[in-house]
């Protein structure tokens, strides 16, 4: 059933238009580049501001990453969640992972989705950014992340891991501090793992060839390495911590929260609204994001989002312990009230 708060679907017309827009989306090749640049080809300079407001009326246009993924802001765009608004989406050309949450953190992009360890470390060395809304959540149908093997690689527990390589998309992240975790927890010595950045679009073919003995692939791209013949599933997050460290939320630059509130406040509705969409048309959805990401739909996983994206503590609080237990952050630091508001999400319970 779908969440009472939850958008009307949009029209056949209108779905049939948004496959036929999708399918213009291209290819994966070249996702990763060294910085961000627009699609006119300028590039966007670390000190640029973001649009001003002149009259009442102006459109606000908030720069954004133009990355082949299951995303919600591609989402509400093409479902036409921003219409009625002043506020539309500049894409600025792909961006690597690791790059969103810096890039965000001085302006360069107005809003980002990555994961909350990264939010937490951006803060803590004086970036200037707030997550705004919640993103997606682990279910064990839908988990955020998922862990695969060669079938003849021998590795089938934890322990089996050392002296192995091990690919995840970057450093910081889920990735990195959920499965070192788990891993310790397992008595496994992570010293003796080799950790390499391998995007998620490349990860299981880089499996396969051996480049790698464990692959960490989120969606919707762990949904190929699922249908791989010669490839296993160990465990997915969900396994690992019950779900709790598969929140990946939408941060905001300082900066423009600050000038444009009601654009912010126009962003986070259309992000919740598609969400629940989502979450009610799950199918629908994937059909969309296989158009947009040129993938065979029995390869796209599945997204689940937080209900309405309201940002919760627990999943905050728990990369903040984690942080303080590898060592990467200063006890007191930064604590969970620092890291998110919902006061730009209109279906937010006001206390």
């Amino acid at each position: 059933m779908s969440n009472p708060s939850t958008p009307a679907l949009p029209s056949r017309r209108r779905a049939l238009k948004t496959f036929a827009s999708l399918g213009a989306a291209g290819s994966l090749g070249g996702l990763l580049l060294a910085g961000c640049s627009r699609d006119d080809g300028k590039t966007a300079s670390a000190g640029s501001a973001p649009a001003v407001v002149k009259k009442t009326g102006d459109k606000v246009a908030f720069k954004y990453p133009n990355n082949p993924s299951f995303d919600l802001i591609y989402l509400a765009d093409e479902l036409g969640y921003f219409e009625g608004t002043n506020t539309r989406p500049d894409y600025v050309g792909k961006i690597a992972a690791p790059q969103i949450i810096p890039l965000v953190g001085t302006g360069e992009i107005d809003f980002g989705s990555r994961m909350v360890p990264l939010v937490i470390s951006a803060i803590a060395s004086g970036a200037d950014l707030k997550v705004v809304a919640a993103g997606g959540k682990t279910l064990q149908e839908a988990p955020h992340m998922k862990y695969f093997v060669r079938k003849d690689s021998g590795i089938r527990a934890p322990k089996d891991l050392e002296g192995k390589t091990i690919g995840f998309n970057s450093f910081g992240a889920c990735a990195e501090f959920v499965t070192k975790k788990y891993l310790r927890q397992h008595g496994v010595d992570v010293n003796k793992i080799n950790f390499v950045v391998i995007p998620d679009e490349q990860a299981e073919q880089t499996l396969v060839t051996g480049n790698t003995d464990l692959a960490i692939i989120h969606a919707p791209f762990s949904g190929r390495a699922d249908n791989a013949d010669s490839l296993v599933r160990l465990w997915s997050d969900f396994d690992l911590d019950g779900g709790l460290g598969g929140m990946a939320p939408y941060s905001a630059h300082g900066q423009f929260i600050r000038q444009h509130p009601e654009a912010v406040r126009d962003v986070v509705t259309a992000l919740a609204k598609a969400g629940n969409w989502v979450n009610a048309n799950t199918e629908e959805a994937r059909k969309l994001v296989a158009k947009r990401i040129n993938m065979e739909l029995k390869n796209v996983d599945r997204y689940a989002y937080v209900d309405d994206l309201v940002v919760t503590e627990p999943p905050i609080q728990y990369y903040i312990d984690i942080l303080q237990s590898e060592g990467k952050l200063a006890a007191g630091k930064v604590s969970v009230k620092d890291v998110y508001t919902n006061d730009f999400n209109p279906f937010a319970t006001k206390t």
